[in-house]
């Protein structure tokens, strides 16, 4: 497995372009399968997830490119419903395939779908939403079948706003006879980019970004060009990063907008922000301060995929901060990686509490999922001495080679691939 090696204690300066959002891209490339013909998408990452979603379209007869950031998916020669299992297993999100297959075929076959262990994550909001527009549930083992002979809009309450099952109803509404209305729906700017995808391709939706979203069907979408938005969390780790060094960034083609409760809470510790339309600059100079509580929740609630990386900039701040996450129930297992660091930090249940230490030591540390691996990239950034990332390909499932990143900011750091170590010593 890759490794990062960081030498750290060195403060970001510079300026970086924040790359497409993985988490928009995801959904928009299987709504695809709907256009019947070639969709081109612009500002697409190169990332494992997407690779994986990539390789799954060809499976079911897709022809894809992936040139720069432009995927062209063309669906038009698309003969099959059933999601391999080998890639399923190795990303949640393709769970997504649902919506669009049923609404394509009127059956689609999945698997429990992999990913990040970060807790438990059920899709009974996915399924429901499916049968309240007429699809029959078939579940054996790990196998999940859904078949409709016709799709009809209903009125549709999710108990939880989730926001796989309200893209998924989503992408399976489009096609169905009559209207839909989803309420509770998911906020995140991701489900109202998916929502512009789908409107361009001649779907009839709107309501995205507020909790109802009504969708009335229509008989056939068509192939359109579009850009998805830019990555909010990589943004956010960004941000983060540059106030965990005492640096001074800036990003381009970001939104702040996106970033409102991150900012906010940056802010209440001291940072330095200021945004001005696809652009924020970020300056720290001082240690940051405590921030007495910081609750996860849905959008537009502070995110739970900027959790870990505000921890590590917490444990380096003036005082006792407490962060509670309310999302996942398995994603403090970057504490431990951080407390080797010389974190003081405490976890009683959903609750951390940190109190602030005046550095951090570098130390060999394991990712044990996507955003824990790029927390721990910002430590080992803040760290004096030596950090070395294990289990890096966590990391690459959200963030397109993050040392690149982070390097075009001065850091110190680098990939060292087994692999090429082998190729080399041959």
């Amino acid at each position: 497995m890759d490794k990062l090696v960081i030498e750290g204690g060195k403060p970001l300066s510079g300026a970086i372009r924040i790359h497409g959002a993985k988490n928009a891209a995801l959904p928009i490339l299987a709504a695809s399968l709907l256009s019947g013909g070639k969709v081109q998408l612009r500002n697409v990452p190169r990332l494992l997830d997407i690779d994986v979603m990539l390789r799954i379209l060809n499976r079911l007869g897709c022809s894809t490119i992936h040139k720069g950031d432009t995927v062209v998916v063309d669906s038009s020669g698309t003969d099959s419903c059933q999601v391999p299992e080998d890639l399923m297993k190795l990303m949640r999100s393709s769970i997504f395939l649902m919506g669009p297959l049923l609404a394509k075929f009127g059956e689609v076959c999945v698997y429990q779908p992999g990913g990040c262990a970060i807790g438990e994550r059920k899709i009974d909001l996915h399924l429901n939403g499916l049968k309240a527009l007429g699809a029959e549930i078939e579940e054996s083992d790990e196998q999940i079948w859904c078949r409709a002979s016709k799709l009809v809009g209903a009125d549709i309450h999710l108990d939880f706003p989730s926001v796989g099952a309200t893209e998924n109803i989503m992408m399976a509404a489009v096609l169905a006879e009559g209207t839909t209305i989803i309420t509770n729906a998911a906020r995140e700017p991701e489900i109202q980019d998916l929502q512009n995808f789908l409107n361009q391709m001649g779907a009839s939706i709107m309501g995205a970004g507020t909790d109802t979203i009504k969708i009335r069907g229509v008989q056939q979408l068509f192939p359109c060009e579009y850009e998805i938005i830019p990555d909010r969390i990589v943004a956010g780790t960004a941000l983060i990063a540059a106030a965990a060094t005492r640096g001074t960034v800036t990003l381009t083609h970001c939104n702040p907008s996106h970033l409102v409760s991150l900012i906010h809470v940056l802010r209440r510790a001291g940072v330095q922000i200021g945004a001005c339309n696809d652009i924020i600059n970020v300056s720290s100079l001082g240690r940051p301060k405590a921030v007495e509580s910081i609750v996860t929740s849905p959008y537009p609630a502070f995110p739970t995929d900027l959790q870990s990386q505000v921890m590590v900039l917490l444990s380096l701040a003036d005082g006792a901060s407490m962060m509670r996450e309310t999302v996942f129930e398995g994603r403090f297992k970057h504490v431990d990686e951080l407390v080797r660091m010389g974190a003081d930090i405490s976890v009683n249940h959903t609750s951390a509490y940190i109190r602030g230490v005046s550095r951090l030591y570098g130390a060999t540390v394991e990712a044990t999922d996507l955003r824990a691996g790029a927390a721990l990239v910002i430590a080992g950034l803040a760290a004096h001495g030596k950090t070395v990332v294990e289990q890096v390909h966590h990391i690459d499932r959200g963030y397109d080679r993050i040392e690149n990143m982070f390097q075009r900011l001065g850091a110190s750091m680098h990939r060292e691939s087994p692999a090429l170590k082998q190729l080399d010593f041959a």
